[in-house]
């Protein structure tokens, strides 16, 4: 039996849930369908600097499991923009963290959330 998938945590919902070339309708281009977890961690590594201990920490994956859905998320993106493709962010297996742990993080500090069980 396989075991199932655990979600990956992101911050917020995207302002804008898709991406297109300009001038081109959308009905007339092809699209590719980039996950919620993969725009968490490009938002995290790549746009905010974060190393990748940290942004696993802050998803609730390991180290590996985010690499993957980094490289993913970056062939995806990059797919789009060489072939002019549209972009949809949607989809994904993730959770959105908790509101009231972020509402104490300045902008350009980053929580620590220790994955507490019990």
């Amino acid at each position: 039996m396989v075991r199932p998938r655990k979600k990956r945590r992101i911050r917020s919902m995207p302002t804008s849930a898709s991406y297109k070339p300009e001038g081109i309708p959308a009905r007339e281009m092809r699209g590719v369908e980039l996950p919620l977890e993969g725009l968490e961690a490009l938002r995290l590594v790549d746009a905010e600097g974060v190393n990748r201990e940290e942004a696993a920490r802050m998803m609730d994956v390991s180290t590996p499991t985010l690499c993957r859905i980094l490289a993913e998320a970056r062939r995806i993106v990059a797919r789009a923009l060489v072939n002019g493709w549209a972009l949809r962010i949607e989809g994904g297996n993730y959770t959105v963290a908790d509101t009231e742990a972020q509402k104490n993080c300045s902008p350009g500090h980053h929580c620590r959330r220790r994955n507490r069980r019990g």
